[in-house]
């Protein structure tokens, strides 16, 4: 990316952050909510797309990586009591580990093999929240109450700061992302998924870079989840679930994979999709799925993928 694009990157990430900064003054109360969870939401999607996006690996167990977040940051605090801010770095630090043992195993097969061992993977994982339902409540979940979402006297539960510090987390997440994607890590990862077989006989180390964007992207997943837990106040094990696993692909590919923005707009278009069809019409799936099908026509790489690849190249 030359200098001039890069600087025209950044300059809309800031853009795109200022906006969302000036949007909860201008929008109705229900829709400053949509926001907050579209936000935390966009960050499991950012965190999935280092992985698919710019990796190429094909991953339906990332549910696992969002609930390691969710169940560490929220059980510490429901159990213990913990303060807010170590159990949410406890959620990512739950994150890194999974992801850097799931990783090391899952990364010896290739192709559909790994798409099957993490889905495996990540099925064991909703299996034990389930049978650890003395802790975990299973389905049911646990609420955390308003004294235990306190971070030093500021209230998670006001909406004003719950989406204000969604926001903070999803532009250090975006801003990390976009570094990672300019960086030389970045651009290995995108070489390794367009040939990893030239990559080793250049000498590089496939199976470290690949480790490495698998633990960054399981990490990322797990803040959201840790964020989620500790602003929305429910730990449960449907976000364990092979649904949770799936969304996040199609937010990355309605999107645009390999695209910083992609998957904010495929998070945020995904959910008020299906939040208008569903106010209108029971078969709202139907609805989803002709959009689905249009997007497919029209923007095949996603909605950012096609723009960059049609008028914008300098996106990044």
């Amino acid at each position: 990316m030359s200098g001039k694009a890069g600087a025209k990157a950044w300059a809309l990430h800031a853009a795109v952050i200022l906006l969302l900064a000036a949007a909860f003054l201008v929008l109705p109360d229900y829709h400053r909510g949509v926001l907050s969870r579209v936000l935390v939401l966009a960050v499991f999607a950012m965190g999935y797309n280092i992985l698919f996006g710019y990796t190429g690996l094909l991953s339906l167990g990332h549910a696992m990586f969002f609930a390691a977040g969710l169940y560490g940051a929220g059980l510490p605090v429901y159990h213990f009591g913990w303060p807010v801010p170590l159990a949410f770095l406890t959620g990512i630090a739950a994150g890194a580990v999974l992801s850097t043992v799931i990783g090391f195993l899952a990364l010896r097969t290739i192709g559909v093999a790994f798409m099957i061992v993490t889905l495996m993977f990540s099925q064991v994982g909703y299996l034990i929240s389930l049978y650890f339902s003395q802790w975990t409540r299973g389905e049911e979940g646990l609420t955390l109450q308003q004294a235990q979402r306190m971070v030093a006297g500021v209230d998670l539960t006001n909406p004003a700061i719950r989406y204000y510090v969604a926001l903070t987390l999803f532009a250090a997440v975006l801003v990390l992302t976009l570094v990672v994607a300019r960086a030389s890590f970045g651009r290995v990862l995108v070489a390794i998924r367009e040939n990893e077989e030239r990559m080793r006989m250049l000498g590089y180390d496939t199976f470290r870079n690949k480790l490495g964007a698998v633990v960054l992207s399981g990490s990322i997943c797990a803040a959201a989840g840790a964020a989620y837990a500790l602003m929305f106040g429910y730990v449960g094990s449907s976000f364990a679930s092979i649904h949770y696993s799936i969304l996040p692909l199609l937010w990355v590919l309605v999107g645009g994979a390999a695209t910083t923005l992609g998957p904010l707009v495929g998070t945020l278009f995904m959910f008020y999709v299906v939040d208008i069809a569903s106010s209108y019409t029971q078969a709202y799936l139907l609805v989803v799925g002709l959009a689905l099908i249009l997007l497919v026509l029209f923007f095949p790489k996603g909605l950012l993928g096609t723009i960059r690849e049609r008028w914008l190249p300098w996106l990044p």
